[in-house]
């Protein structure tokens, strides 16, 4: 057991993933900014996270040193409330001063990677289909198409397949016009770049990206399926859109350095994703399952695991479990190797409101590595 991440990481790692077992407990945050620090004086450029692609451009911004205010920062660049946590405002401010009088090659560098969406809830696609629409000069009524924006970011439009809007005409119409510029986009770029700037281009093009995510998750939303199934097929969605946007990020950091990925194991894992709560069985492939096959050896994936939490009121971990003996080696934080973690039980004294998933030896057995984090009194004091 260590805590120095060097020791997993291969010379051949473009994208380096760390997972959380559970997004509650403030420590794994606190460890990530740890181990980005370590890794950026490795050569790591830049660090994505789990929060939407759109919004975290103002994240980048000030971090490039940027004019705003940080709690307005905070408060715009990150989606599903992850601007209220402390351990990102400590990143934000942190990467703001490293990157001060470096030169741009130098610089670190804010990714978001999900979709401006949530797993039961979903945006109009008005603000990402306009700004490519204006940047491209085009005469395009979306406004007319469109309509309401209540009509697609209330709940019902994701969770009552009658109430989706994804299957109308309008809709589609909508996604053939995305499609078309995403297409006149490219054809034009010589163009458009020598008019404009390769930062202009790039813009649009994620936010076209971003449009085309919404529309394809509308659609989605709109099939008739039984629940369980078509959560599932949401959640497989929105990692789609997840795997795609990582990939683009790694296409424009590939000349930098490598990045550090946070999120949820879940998402990041190699292995099928699975959650059961109520009447919901849900299963699905998240992004790391999704682009590992891709990168080879150039993807690693660092699965979190939690003994204690007093944030989440997490108690000792049962003996015969994973996390046990973990545990018994850690006092604050360690990185372990899953072939030194013996045969045990996965743990069951979890619940639903904790949103922590236990280890299983599925995990283990595809994983590089485990972080383990005991945030008990004890660790703490």
């Amino acid at each position: 057991m260590t805590q120095d991440i060097h020791d997993f990481v291969p010379a051949s790692v473009d994208l380096l993933a760390l997972g959380e077992p559970t997004h509650q407990e403030p420590a794994c945050g606190r460890v990530r900014n740890e181990l980005f620090a370590q890794l950026a004086g490795r050569g790591f450029r830049s660090i994505a996270l789990e929060t939407d692609r759109i919004a975290a451009l103002t994240v980048n911004d000030f971090v490039q040193g940027g004019a705003g205010e940080l709690d307005t920062v905070m408060r715009e660049g990150f989606s599903h409330g992850f601007g209220e946590l402390t351990p990102n405002r400590q990143l934000i401010l942190w990467m703001r001063e490293y990157n001060r009088n470096r030169p741009p090659a130098e610089r670190l560098t804010f990714h978001g990677f999900d979709a401006p969406l949530e797993t039961t809830s979903a945006p109009s696609p008005r603000h990402y289909l306009t700004h490519a629409r204006d940047y491209l000069g085009l005469d395009l009524d979306l406004d007319g198409l469109i309509g309401d924006d209540t009509r697609w970011s209330r709940t019902e439009a994701v969770m009552d397949p009658a109430m989706s809007p994804g299957t109308t005409a309008e809709a589609g119409q909508l996604r053939t016009l995305a499609n078309d510029m995403l297409t006149t986009l490219s054809l034009r770029a010589p163009e458009l770049i020598a008019a404009t700037s390769h930062t202009a281009w790039s813009l649009a093009r994620t936010h076209l990206t971003a449009g085309l995510g919404v529309l394809r998750y509308h659609q989605q939303s709109a099939q008739p399926l039984d629940q369980s199934a078509r959560i599932s097929r949401l959640s497989a969605t929105r990692d789609a859109l997840m795997a795609q946007n990582l990939l683009d990020i790694r296409g424009a950091e590939a000349q930098r350095g490598a990045t550090l990925v946070f999120a949820h194991n879940t998402h990041l894992q190699r292995n099928p994703s699975h959650w059961s709560s109520g009447t919901l069985d849900l299963n699905w492939s998240g992004a790391g399952a999704l682009i590992s096959p891709l990168l080879a050896e150039r993807y690693t994936f660092i699965a979190g695991s939690l003994g204690r939490s007093e944030a989440l009121g997490l108690h000792e971990p049962a003996p015969d479990t994973y996390e046990a003996s973990l545990q018994h080696h850690t006092t604050t934080w360690s990185l372990t190797a899953p072939t030194a973690i013996p045969p045990a039980h996965t743990r069951t004294d979890t619940i639903p409101t904790q949103g922590y998933f236990p280890l299983t030896q599925a995990t283990l057995d595809a994983a590089d590595a485990i972080l383990h984090i005991d945030a008990g009194p004890t660790a703490q004091s």
